[in-house]
């Protein structure tokens, strides 16, 4: 197989439909000898704020001299980002050696067990975890979590650390409508003994996960309780035990950033204090205030102003409202928006409509990409105008600041016309 033959059969997976659980891919990876044994990972779930975190994780521990591998979900510029070793994807000859070594094994839990075929997610799952365990080890890998945690495909490996990011209302047709469904499905990944670093402000929620730690006999690190994360403008202090880092000024707009990157820090000082790292605290602060992810309040012209966030749901879209508001309240904002079906789109268009001078909705090339005329019939701002060709809408722009928003899948179709 070549490259592009590899990427074929990935893509040919089932994406959608398959009951959610880990019991094909514990399955696939017995057949392959538990590659995933291998691995020294730390494992990061949560609704939103998962691949910054990942990034604030793998760049402290690479600025320690550590070799880092990151698994991230969806790809936003290529597709071997998704696997990473210290911080640049994996190259396309190893993609091919892993389809090569993963695909007899999905081949054959298809045809000797009722279990189902491997879907598309799982399959890259496994290519990661043969890839850090076998193919390529490292000292290190920051393991982003599917869709969930508890029934997620990456929910197979002992971490070393977890962490929680937030809880949201995402996936509910599959996860529950919730906050306390989706905590339950949140709390899948607590296992006994094994660090929880984890932020919730919803109470029901709060209090479930509260519970859930002490019923595994984990050691849980709550932001807001153990964790403080003190913000003054674009500036926050940090406190954690007997540490207190001030000034730490990221890269990153928002306080939702400046929660991340207190997770991150929390959990390399718990690694440092279990003589997991070595770990030298201004070579870590240096690297989380330079880290950017992505995708994420992305400025990527000046004039006009044009800037990608990948907010996909209420919580994210609401979180990228207010962020706006603080650095963008002097400017015309204008909003150009695409989402995928499933998402709540009435709330996120009613949030985003507080900061918008016009509103421009389209559609993108993708399975689940809603139609834009049932988003152009969502939306109740007064301007409000369809764009049949956002890539010609997007070079053409000439007003004063274009948030493009919706989908972390749009932002990467985006991303790919930008580029061609």
């Amino acid at each position: 197989m070549d490259y592009l033959e590899s990427l074929y059969w990935i893509h040919e997976r089932t994406k959608f439909g398959i009951k959610p659980g880990v019991r094909r891919m514990e399955w696939m990876l017995d057949r392959t000898g538990n590659p995933e044994k291998n691995i020294q990972g730390i494992h990061v779930v949560g609704t939103n704020g998962k691949g910054s975190t990942v990034s604030y994780l793998k760049n402290a521990l690479m600025a320690n001299g550590y070799e880092v591998g990151t698994f991230t979900s969806p790809y936003i510029e290529t597709f071997n980002e998704r696997i990473s070793l210290n911080g640049m994807p994996i190259t396309d000859d190893e993609i091919v050696i892993l389809v090569e070594k993963v695909k007899p094994v999905s081949e054959a839990l298809a045809e000797e067990t009722d279990l189902g075929p491997a879907t598309e997610f799982e399959v890259m799952t496994m290519m990661m975890f043969v890839y850090f365990g076998e193919v390529h080890p490292v000292d290190f890998a920051v393991i982003e979590a599917g869709l969930g945690a508890k029934h997620d495909s990456t929910n197979v490996f002992k971490p070393v650390m977890t962490l929680l990011t937030s809880i949201g209302l995402d996936h509910t047709n599959i996860m529950g409508d919730t906050y306390v469904d989706i905590a339950r499905e949140k709390a899948g990944v607590i296992k006994p003994g094994i660090p929880l670093v984890y932020a919730v402000k919803n109470e029901d929620a709060k209090h479930y996960i509260n519970d859930a730690v002490k019923e595994e006999g984990a050691r849980g690190i709550k932001l807001g309780r153990d964790i403080q994360c003190v913000t003054a403008d674009e500036e926050f202090t940090f406190r954690y035990k007997d540490y207190e880092l001030e000034d730490i000024r990221l890269k990153m707009l928002g306080t939702h950033q400046q929660e991340n990157a207190s997770l991150a820090i929390a959990a390399l000082i718990d690694m440092y204090e279990q003589k997991m790292i070595q770990l030298d605290f201004n070579k870590m602060i240096a690297a989380i205030e330079e880290t950017t992810w992505t995708g994420r309040i992305e400025i990527i012209q000046t004039e006009p102003t044009i800037i990608l966030d990948g907010a996909h749901n209420r919580e994210s879209i609401d979180v990228l409202v207010d962020t706006m508001k603080q650095y963008y309240s002097d400017r015309k904002i204008d909003v150009l928006f695409s989402a995928i079906d499933g998402k709540p789109i009435g709330s996120m268009l009613y949030s985003l409509e507080e900061i918008a001078d016009k509103f421009y909705v389209t559609e993108f090339d993708f399975p689940k990409a809603l139609p834009v005329d049932t988003i152009y019939e969502a939306v109740e701002h007064d301007c409000k105008t369809q764009v049949k060709d956002y890539g010609e809408f997007i070079r053409q722009y000439e007003g004063d600041l274009l948030l493009v928003t919706g989908s972390l899948y749009f932002i990467s179709a985006v991303k790919a016309y930008l580029k061609s």
